[in-house]
């Protein structure tokens, strides 16, 4: 519902801020006294193109600034699928700017027009005769016979369903497709595949081939480097081990003279472990090397192989040519089982088909089924509001193709005379016929779902006194569920809402400038008496006034 309403600089409105309450609001005033202003503001918060020429002051920034609880909507999701972030009190902001430009902000999040639209849509509904032309589109119409035969929540499923298949397809089409340039390839991907398998590669590590062939090519300098190593470490009178073999004792000499020597002795004898250990391997690894042209050449072919490999497919690493290799594998498999994949996702095709079959005709048979007893209740409402003799039929039929919501089409026809027949309703409706016709399929939605607040502006012009009646009367009844607004010069409708708000202009400083007042209950029964008589109100005309509030 709509909580409060600001509007400044726009129009005739200079700074304007109106509460509301739920239930049934009324709101009046006179010809030109700014009435269109309002349903010109809240058309922005909705989304409307701006126009500077709307803007009362240009040298400053136009605001128009709604609050809405949004709290029995069922929005998070809608929210959240357009990135914005949800809150139960939600305020939508829309600036015209001196530069003629706009910007809009829900819950302070600066947001497209497009967004704009998708979440306000939800919030607040403005019909008047030219936006009761909805009722004529195809759109509009399934929601309504959706709503009253529970088919929201199988529809849901149904879309679920549909962008499954129609993926599906897409996914067989491509297949079918690419069929013939798969089998193409096959060879020469089995080529390659089958060269890099042969070689082994990937089973070598390219830093210890490396390292090997580096070994075996300089065999003769690293033989030579540890025979040199090794009388040095060896030689039995000139040899590192000897010369610290020697330091070691004299050490030990003096640590057993003096225990300030202990440590160092300690310390040198660690050191020559690791020497004698080192002297070890440089004997064994002198031992164990051996000259072995015939591994070096097979290392260098191994070598000269993978190098080759990395250039040809462009890569670096044993990693990047084991990844090839497994794309190549994948696309060999798609390739070898191209057919069954095809004969797979067609039966997954046709089983997503007769679930979607299943689905619709669901759909189309909860559709006929709600259609009788809709028409009934249209017929009864539209016969209370003066139109005797209109008749109502729907069309549905079914038929092959899968829309967003089904396989059915379906027409809103409409006769207002007897004898006549049935046209399509955007053919045979007058705009005030299609006013109270969206008044009563609104009234019996009201039933079936929260609806957001409607705001009814001036769609019982051209009525007598009592078909207004009636019009409050199901109005009245319908606010006992939801937030409604209606904007009417009818007394009878007047005194039918809770709230009570008048539009009026005042002269201030030779500027005119229009305001929205809430009435309290002598001021509206003055209003609802002006309504009905004029400015020289009666003591009759306040009576009646009274009569009617009561």
């Amino acid at each position: 519902m709509l909580k409060t309403l600001s509007i400044k600089n726009y129009a005739l409105i200079d700074d304007l801020s109106v509460s509301f309450n739920n239930g049934l609001s009324i709101i009046t005033g006179e010809t030109g006294a700014g009435k269109s202003i309002l349903v010109g503001g809240l058309s922005l918060i909705l989304g409307k193109r701006a126009d500077i020429s709307v803007v009362k002051d240009v040298s400053k920034k136009c605001i128009i600034e709604g609050v809405f609880d949004v709290g029995n909507y069922n929005l998070k999701s809608i929210f959240s699928e357009n990135e914005i972030d949800y809150e139960t009190e939600t305020i939508i902001r829309r600036e015209i700017l001196t530069s003629g430009k706009s910007r809009a902000f829900i819950n302070d999040s600066p947001v497209n027009l497009n967004q704009l639209s998708v979440i306000s849509d939800h919030i607040i509904d403005i019909h008047s005769q030219h936006q009761t032309l909805e009722l004529t589109q195809n759109n509009f119409q399934f929601e309504v016979i959706d709503s009253i035969s529970n088919n929201l929540s199988i529809i849901e499923e149904y879309k679920s369903t549909l962008d499954l298949y129609n993926t599906k397809l897409k996914e067989l089409e491509e297949l079918t497709q690419n069929k013939d340039k798969l089998i193409k390839a096959l060879d020469y991907n089995l080529f390659l595949a089958n060269e890099i398998e042969s070689s082994s590669i990937l089973n070598e590590n390219l830093d210890t081939l490396e390292e090997e062939q580096k070994n075996l090519a300089n065999f003769n300098f690293i033989k030579e480097e540890l025979v040199q190593s090794n009388q040095l470490l060896l030689d039995e009178k000139y040899g590192l081990i000897a010369t610290m073999n020697n330091l070691k004792n004299s050490l030990k000499r003096l640590s057993e003279n003096s225990d300030s020597y202990e440590v160092v002795f300690n310390r040198f004898s660690s050191v020559l472990i690791e020497v004698n250990d080192i002297a070890n391997e440089i004997e064994n690894s002198s031992d164990s090397l051996e000259e072995n042209p015939v591994k070096l050449e097979e290392i260098n072919g191994k070598l000269s192989s993978i190098h080759n490999l990395f250039r040809k497919h462009s890569v670096s690493t044993i990693a990047e040519l084991e990844e090839l290799y497994k794309r190549l594998s994948d696309s060999i498999s798609i390739s070898e089982n191209i057919d069954q994949k095809i004969e797979q996702t067609s039966s997954e095709c046709e089983h997503l088909r007769s679930q979607l079959d299943g689905k619709a005709n669901l759909i189309h048979n909860n559709r006929k089924d709600s259609i009788p007893n809709f028409i009934s209740k249209i017929e009864e409402i539209i016969h209370d509001l003066g139109m005797k003799n209109a008749k109502f039929k729907i069309d549905i039929s079914k038929q092959d193709t899968f829309y967003l919501n089904g396989k059915d089409d379906i027409a809103f026809l409409f006769t207002a005379n007897k004898g006549s027949d049935y046209k399509l309703l955007k053919k045979s409706a007058s705009g005030g016929e299609l006013s109270r016709i969206m008044l009563a399929i609104k009234s019996i939605l009201a039933n079936y779902r929260q609806l957001p607040t409607l705001m009814f502006d001036e769609i019982d012009t051209g009525v007598s006194g009592e078909i207004s009646q009636k019009i409050g009367n199901i109005m009245k009844q319908m606010s006992r569920k939801m937030q409604i607004f209606t904007i009417t010069h009818l007394p009878q409708i007047a005194a039918k809402g809770e709230s009570h708000y008048k539009v009026l202009k005042t002269q201030e400083n030779q500027k005119t400038i229009t305001n929205m007042v809430k009435l309290t209950s002598e001021e509206r029964i003055v209003e609802i008496a002006t309504m009905l008589e004029g400015d020289k109100i009666s003591a009759s005309a306040v009576a009646h006034a009274k009569q009617l509030l009561n």
